[in-house]
């Protein structure tokens, strides 16, 4: 049974990442700086579990490319309930102006695309446009929710914009972010794992002291027994009385006093 299930697994997993659109480019941070830089008077932010166009599927305007980056934030590590930044850098290479309506994101489930984790901010953009041969680049600043459990989530960020009113999307961003808990190193696992180590290693230094304690009375010498020679040579005495041997020896201690 276990053998048949493992095939089917395996199977649904590989339907599902070949459902993923392709991750687009980011540049680096020294390509960002020398696109021009839509200025925050431009914009206007809306609240979070807002979409854009969600009835409605749009595609890429052609000659239209998109590239983004994290500045300062190469690992691409979000803290939990903190805002974090992002650039969007868009590309007009078509023949017309296009005027950028506005920027949103959301998180899934790295495992399924199609699980819906949360909805980040929805950012409107006013009177901003690239017009053709130009690039220009948005910020979009959005935060995840601090209740959410620290791991691998996928990120897909979209812009929207239009052209002669005729709206269209491009995915900046398809890939994967770092969600860690805000709060610094003592986080609840990082405590919970200082404390095993110390208690682990509190029981390996009393096992050791055992093992020493046993070893060292194994070491120890048996006391000497003392056995007494008064009896023994009383005996003898009295073995040895009447003898030539007993009586050279009265003789002797006899001189001796």
């Amino acid at each position: 049974m276990e053998s048949r299930v493992f095939p089917l697994l395996l199977a649904l997993l590989l339907i599902i990442f070949s459902s993923i659109p392709q991750v687009v480019r980011c540049k680096s941070d020294e390509d960002a700086a020398a696109t021009e830089v839509v200025e925050g008077s431009n914009l206007g932010i809306v609240g979070d579990d807002t979409q854009v166009f969600s009835d409605i599927a749009l595609g890429p305007a052609p000659g239209v490319d998109t590239i983004c980056v994290f500045p300062k934030n190469a690992a691409r590590l979000v803290l939990a309930g903190e805002e974090t930044e992002l650039l969007v850098g868009l590309h007009n290479e078509g023949e017309l102006t296009l005027r950028v309506v506005a920027i949103h994101a959301s998180l899934h489930l790295p495992f399924n695309h199609h699980m819906l984790v949360q909805n980040l901010t929805l950012q409107e953009f006013y009177n901003a446009s690239v017009p053709v041969s130009a690039q220009a680049t948005f910020p979009y600043i959005f935060a995840v929710s601090k209740y959410l459990q620290p791991g691998s989530f996928d990120l897909v960020g979209t812009i929207v914009y239009e052209i002669e009113q005729q709206p269209y999307q491009n995915v900046f961003y398809n890939g994967t972010i770092e969600v860690a808990e805000a709060g610094g190193f003592l986080t609840i696992e990082s405590v919970f794992l200082v404390t095993l180590g110390l208690a682990l290693v509190g029981l390996l230094g009393l096992w050791v002291y055992g093992q020493i304690q046993q070893l060292s009375k194994k070491t120890k010498k048996s006391p000497k027994v003392e056995v007494g020679t008064r009896s023994t040579d009383a005996d003898m005495d009295e073995w040895l009385q009447g003898t030539a041997y007993a009586q050279s020896l009265s003789s002797k201690s006899k001189k001796k006093k």
